[in-house]
């Protein structure tokens, strides 16, 4: 089965709004072995949005449309769909009950009532947490479209209770995918290390950079999720062995979501002390469910002053090195672990620009310590190339940290000397 994804709201168009929505329904027409050959963001425009359902059905068995659906003047999604189809909207029963419980004493216009209006035919997919039903219409020749809600907290319910469950009985394969999560490890490098997989159509493997991280995705395809799953896992368990300990984990979400666990595991705490950063590891880590059992303190130490104040940084360094520095790294990282009672203390100080840079110490370039009760450990990102941006360089900053802790955590070797971009 080809399908294919149609995303309906001008506020997409203009970046006012993210459509996360396309990333759910690709992810799940993925896991049912249905191939998604092309998706795209149309306006809230009914002839341009015919223009795309017609086009789409010439080429695809499945089109799945989100957004477009609720009370407003601009919301032509059913409208146009029923036209396209020659399926003529018409009350749905079902549909108007649940509305007017939701409304209950309040009073409910003809722009609400409209939302109830579903395709001749078509199967509707009640919404638990909004006002406006999706629904699933099939044309005589076998070609369907499915409607869905825009607001994610709407549209996740209905895909994965409704329609993933109906598309289901649809489809004869199923799609395994695993994603490989790497730090410090370029796309070119890590291309070279997987030539032997690259090249294989089922499983597949390919590279990705993303969010200053590289992954590797890998995806089988087979009759049944456990005959794909026996595809996937040894080129999983080989890209794991050809990349080495970059890999932090498989399936997972970022470098906070491990090392959390990973200081869960040990009992053990950690604590920050950020200046260019300005708190970014902190919350990272404290993202994290259960990140109360293991963070002890925070510091944003961005002053001079309050280096020297809270974390007892010599004013006579601060002088002779600068707040910029390697000594005051390790510092702060030593200092907030005795005075919090940590295990593990992290530090920060860098220029993450876009201004403050020198010749000696130029924007982009920062440095991360980690100590615990032994030894302190160093990294230090240095600009090369092109300047990512304030704010790439201290989430890349934050990256390090977790990653230094990460690898302390494991036993793995801490320290190496990263640049601002390219290979780390």
């Amino acid at each position: 089965m080809k399908a294919e994804i149609i995303a309906v709201g001008t506020e997409l168009l203009l970046g006012h709004t993210i459509n996360s929505d396309a990333a759910h329904v690709g992810r799940a027409l993925s896991a049912l072995g249905i191939d998604v050959y092309h998706s795209c963001v149309v306006g809230d425009n009914p002839h341009r949005l015919e223009e795309v359902l017609r086009e789409g059905l010439e080429r695809s068995d499945l089109l799945i449309t989100t957004g477009g659906l609720g009370p407003t003047e601009d919301d032509l999604t059913k409208e146009t769909v029923a036209a396209v189809l020659e399926m003529p909207l018409e009350e749905h029963a079902d549909s108007l009950v649940r509305l007017k419980e939701y409304f209950g004493t309040r009073p409910m216009g003809p722009n609400q009532y409209k939302q109830v209006l579903l395709p001749r035919g078509s199967r509707a997919l009640p919404n638990r947490i909004g006002t406006a039903p999706g629904c699933y219409a099939r044309r005589a020749d076998g070609r369907a479209v499915a409607m869905l809600p825009g607001p994610p907290r709407e549209l996740l319910p209905m895909l994965h209770e409704q329609l993933v469950p109906l598309l289901a009985e649809q489809t004869q394969a199923c799609i395994c995918s695993h994603m490989i999560r790497t730090f410090a490890q370029g796309e070119g490098d890590a291309a070279l290390r997987l030539a032997e997989l690259t090249g294989r159509a089922n499983p597949s493997t390919a590279t990705y950079a993303t969010d200053g991280e590289m992954f590797v995705r890998v995806t089988a395809k087979a009759q049944d999720a456990a005959a794909a799953e026996a595809l996937a896992a040894p080129v999983v368990a080989r890209v794991q062995e050809l990349l080495g300990d970059v890999v932090y984990g498989v399936d997972v979400d970022n470098l906070e979501s491990v090392v959390v666990p990973l200081l869960m595991q040990r009992g053990q705490s950690v604590a920050t002390a950020e200046s260019c950063t300005g708190g970014l590891l902190a919350k990272r880590l404290t993202d994290v469910p259960g990140a109360s059992a293991v963070f002890q303190t925070g510091l944003v130490t961005y002053a001079n002053s309050t280096k020297t104040r809270l974390l007892g940084v010599p004013e006579a360094m601060l002088a002779r090195v600068g707040a910029v520095s390697e000594e005051v790294a390790r510092h702060m990282a030593s200092a907030v672990r005795q005075r919090s009672g940590s295990h593990w203390g992290l530090g920060i100080t860098g220029v993450a620009g876009p201004d403050g840079g020198t010749a000696e110490k130029p924007v982009g370039l920062v440095y991360i310590a980690l100590a615990d009760d032994r030894r302190t450990w160093l990294r230090v990102m240095r600009p090369q190339g092109r300047y990512m941006g304030r704010a790439w360089t201290r989430h890349r900053a934050a990256s390090h940290a977790l990653d230094m802790l990460r690898r302390a955590l494991l036993g793995l070797p801490v320290e190496m000397t990263a640049t601002a971009r390219g290979r780390f």
